[in-house]
């Protein structure tokens, strides 16, 4: 254990030429890949990707251009998710009779083409059957008439959807009078969202990746960007070109983060990129820890900007003070490394003039995920690392369009622009729209399953998004959505939460993707750049409809003596009322051509010093060491995605560490003394649930297990979340590794 290079299981063992030859030219075969299954429609698929904005991650283009660098924009995720916008439909009949559905995945389920037009299982029904979208529509409208406005809820992903979908969504809920509605950062950022507002004012990124360009050190914190943002290790080589350095707190030794091969960057490509400078590798939740033990470090070392901490923050001095009440033993206790390392870290942070400080769902995916960004944070109050060129706190994002659905209001304890759920607020809306808004906090998408488990829920509405592989414990959450007496799906394409046994009713709806949707729309980025995404010219389904225009129309069948309070002509007076009911998000208005975009809040947050707090000052937070109850002879169970999007997964296996998606891996003094062998077959066990895979040795912490997600998702236990966010505690479980019956192969 310590800082050094990294020595990932590419480096070494069976298959390792052909695992290094799939990362080393994986991203041309992805070309191949896309042009090969969209051959039928190369022209769109070329147009789509030409002229539209990215439906993957959240770094942004429009085209292949970006704001960050010259050159092309474009990965494998955004490759992969080409065919969902180009591919032609289903045959209906093909879901006459649910039963020979089942054994599908979520892949193949997708792969049979896209939603034609409505289809209705009721229960007691083998399958489904096409509907008009009068039909469907008088269904839906006749159950929300009928239900109490606390037993209707609003769940969207974020593939694919856009600001004025989310906008609208969260409009059309509270005029029906409910604020349950959330959306897919539930279960990835919300601990950022929350945590930098309480301390910085503003709940998203402070600065640009053009930081990354200009800074001293950039620090990646339980992110994997190699997997989940591969344009950024493009940014990453131009920035280590300009002598950056790279450092990795993580409790995998990520390959792709050790060398990578940037496909347009000749040097790159021929040579590959030598990320990590230095990597600190923690226990799985021992953030809070490390972090705490290098401000101790910068504390009694003198590394602390004094000036800037005594000039714009409040709350120093207690966490001074904590510090210094913890024993060194405690902190290596609860970081699972040692004072040492911390101390590495320390000189490394403290000589840095910039840095900029990037994390994902490694942090934010614990009970405790909210404390964890504080601590991050902390760090960087402490050397005044926020509002400065090359420096700044990003919370790096997974999808395009997580960051525009809390800022849209699409949350059940936020209205547009953060603004709690309460009596003053909902009053402030109620005047701008023009109807009563409810003042009482919404439930989170998890509590919502829970009262769907209970028989407190009468209509679900999804827009897109699978909760079935999504939310912890697979069987629970089975048994909670099949109970939901109306479930409605609009989605582009199946999943199998669609397949589950309707307890009165299930009714699909197929959508239009952002490229089909008349007046285009936009996305907003981890760096808080909104940009407009034109319609692309192309095949269209005649039955397909945008979820705004369907949401409004059942807005208005409820409630027709209010019907123009929910009116929309375009999606330009979505954008119009947008920057009324968001102030800054003014300018969105003016977006409507390809290539316009503007970043609210300009190029860098908190320049100067100056925070979105009522005393205009940064607030340092008091982070207590986690309590655990560590289990007797268990592992602590962590995630990371492999060759996916999400919970839609593109391969078997992960290109990057050249594991199957049933391959668990353990480090390799945990596997000798376990007795295990490379691909031998294990069972793992939790208090949920079990499951059976093979053993691999790899660069993990010590006492760790690491699978995949979402199949990792029947060991995680239900009902443990952070209490201040509701993201479900993904990182916290603890499983038992078993030898299972017969040999590996």
């Amino acid at each position: 254990m310590g800082a050094g290079r990294c020595r990932g299981p590419a480096a070494r063992g069976k298959g390792a030429v052909s695992n290094l030859l799939r990362r080393r030219f994986g991203s041309y075969l992805d070309i191949l890949h896309a042009a090969w299954e969209n051959r039928d429609r190369l022209g769109y698929a070329w147009r789509i990707l030409r002229d539209g904005v990215c439906d993957g991650c959240a770094l942004g283009t429009s085209g292949l251009r970006d704001w960050t660098m010259d050159g092309v924009h474009l990965c494998w995720i955004r490759l992969n998710l080409l065919r969902l916008n180009t591919q032609p439909p289903l045959d209906p009949s093909a879901l006459a009779d649910v039963e020979r559905l089942r054994g599908l995945s979520e892949r193949e389920l997708r792969a049979l083409g896209r939603l034609p037009l409505p289809l209705l299982r009721r229960r007691g029904e083998r399958g489904f059957r096409p509907v008009s979208w009068d039909e469907a529509l008088a269904l839906v409208a006749g159950q929300l008439q009928a239900a109490e406005p606390g037993r209707v809820a609003f769940y969207l992903t974020s593939r694919g959807t856009v600001n004025e979908t989310y906008y609208v969504a969260q409009k059309v809920a509270r005029f029906l009078g409910t604020n349950n509605v959330d959306n897919s950062a539930r279960v990835c950022h919300a601990p950022s969202t929350v945590a930098l507002k309480q301390t910085i004012g503003y709940g998203a990124s402070t600065c640009s990746y053009r930081d990354w360009l200009e800074s001293d050190l950039l620090v990646f914190i339980g992110s994997d960007v190699a997997n989940n943002q591969p344009v950024s290790m493009k940014y990453i080589h131009l920035a280590k070109k300009r002598g950056t350095r790279v450092a990795i707190v993580n409790p995998f030794r990520e390959p792709g983060l050790e060398t990578y091969w940037v496909p347009s960057a000749w040097d790159s490509a021929i040579l590959g990129t030598r990320v990590a400078d230095a990597f600190f590798q923690i226990k799985v939740g021992g953030d809070i820890g490390f972090f705490n033990g290098v401000l101790k470090h910068l504390l009694e070392s003198g590394g602390v900007d004094e000036g800037f901490v005594r000039e714009h923050t409040t709350g120093w001095e207690d966490v001074a003070a904590y510090l210094r009440s913890l024993p060194w033993e405690a902190l290596e206790r609860a970081a699972g490394a040692s004072r040492q390392e911390m101390a590495e870290f320390a000189r490394l942070y403290a000589r840095a003039r910039s840095a900029v400080l990037v994390w994902s769902m490694g942090v934010t995916m614990h009970r405790y995920g909210v404390d964890n960004v504080k601590a991050i944070v902390n760090l960087a109050l402490a050397r005044g690392m926020v509002g400065r060129p090359g420096a700044g706190l990003m919370a790096i994002r997974g999808h395009s369009g997580v960051q525009g659905g809390a800022e849209m209001g699409a949350v059940p304890n936020q209205f547009p622009g953060g603004l709690p759920v309460d009596e003053a607020n909902a009053a402030h809306f109620s005047r701008l729209w023009g109807f009563p808004v409810p003042d009482w906090p919404g439930r989170f998408v998890a509590e919502t399953i829970d009262a769907a488990h209970q028989g407190a829920l009468d209509v679900l509405y999804c827009i897109g998004g699978n909760l079935l592989d999504v939310l912890p414990d697979r069987r629970y959450v089975r048994q909670a959505i099949e109970r939901v007496p109306l479930r409605v799906h609009h989605d582009i394409v199946l999943n199998p939460m669609m397949l589950l046994e309707p307890a009165e009713a299930v009714l699909l709806l197929p959508a239009t993707t952002r490229y089909e949707m008349e007046g285009g729309n936009t996305e907003t980025t981890t760096e808080r750049r909104v940009i407009y995404n034109p319609p692309i010219p192309g095949p269209r389904l005649p039955q397909a409809r945008d979820e705004w225009r369907v949401l409004v129309e059942l807005g208005q069948r409820v409630r027709p003596h209010l019907a123009d309070r929910i009116a929309f002509a375009s999606t330009g007076e979505i954008r119009a009322e947008v920057a009324r009911a968001v102030p800054y998000y003014d300018g969105i208005q003016n977006l409507r051509r390809k290539g316009d975009q503007f970043q609210w809040g300009g190029e860098r947050l908190c320049e100067g010093g100056r925070f979105a707090t009522p005393d205009g000052r940064a607030r340092f937070s008091v982070v207590p060491l986690p309590e655990e109850q560590v289990a007797e002879d268990c592992f602590r169970l962590t995630t990371r995605r492999g060759k996916q999007f999400n919970s839609m997964v593109f391969a078997s296996t992960d290109s990057l560490l050249g594991a199957g998606r049933d391959e668990v891996v353990l480090a390799p003094e945990d596997m000798a003394r376990l007795g295990l062998r490379d691909g031998q077959r294990v069972l793992l066990r939790s208090a949920a649930g079990e499951f059976a895979g093979r053993a691999r040795s790899g660069p993990v912490h010590p006492g760790t297990v690491l699978m995949c997600w979402p199949e990792a998702n029947v060991l995680i236990q239900r009902g443990v979340s952070d209490p201040q966010c509701g993201i479900p505690a993904y990182r916290d479980a603890w499983v038992r590794v078993l030898p299972a019956d017969g040999e590996g192969g």
